[in-house]
């Protein structure tokens, strides 16, 4: 399993140094919503690759390499702008919650945070362990059998994970108390949203099955909206 080991250690980086940088702008380590938060979000790692590994370990081991042969080329784009995103993230919500307070969230806006951290914990993991094919960048596994999955959160939108990564981002800015956080948060559900459509391009083109299944869940992303 080394693959598994290898995404936990690159997990535990991108936590590290969202952290640095958060703190870096802040200014200061006395923050306790920040460090609740970051506590929050390596709890949530932790559980969620102990639950993938018991139940599907191969996606874990699978999702060990970032980037193959081939990986579509948009998401070879997605990858390279996803990361300054997320750490200009971290730079406003320090700048703002952590040394100036430009805006002031009350603590019941981190009560709701923890919750929609731990909900799009909870859809992520579950669509890992359902989908084989859950690979971090987006590819059509041919070498694999590559196929459409329709169980678990699959049934309700036709991109769990990317959902449960949005509630997560979006969940940031209540946990950490910083208004001003939404504006780069913006940008990053702006990245994911047309990761979507790309990728469903590619699906419809490529993979048998897909517009069956995308004519019986209607959803990509929210029930009932998109």
């Amino acid at each position: 399993m080394r693959g598994a080991a290898s995404y936990f250690a690159s997990r535990l980086v991108v936590t590290a140094l969202f952290g640095v940088v958060l703190f870096s702008a802040a200014g200061r380590f006395d923050w306790s919503r920040a460090w609740l938060y970051l506590g929050g979000v390596l709890l949530g790692e932790i559980l969620s690759e102990a639950v993938v590994l018991a139940v599907n370990p191969e996606v874990l081991d699978r999702r060990g390499t970032l980037l193959r042969p081939d990986t579509k080329p948009f998401d070879r784009v997605f990858v390279a702008l996803w990361t300054p995103s997320a750490l200009a993230t971290a730079a406003v919500a320090g700048l703002d919650a952590g040394r100036f307070g430009w805006s002031s969230l009350p603590l019941e806006a981190a009560y709701a945070g923890a919750v929609l951290t731990a909900v799009g914990y909870g859809i992520g993991t579950w669509a890992m362990a359902v989908n084989v094919y859950f690979e971090p960048t987006v590819r059509i596994q041919t070498e694999r059998k590559h196929r459409v999955i329709t169980s678990g959160p699959y049934r309700f939108v036709r991109h769990p994970g990317y959902a449960g990564a949005l509630l997560g981002a979006l969940a940031a800015p209540l946990f950490l108390g910083s208004a001003w956080m939404f504006v780069p948060v913006a940008a990053t559900v702006a990245l994911f949203v047309a990761r979507t459509a790309l990728e469903e391009g590619a699906l419809r083109s490529e993979l048998p099955g897909y517009d069956d299944y995308m004519r019986r869940t209607h959803y990509r992303l929210l029930p009932g909206v998109w």
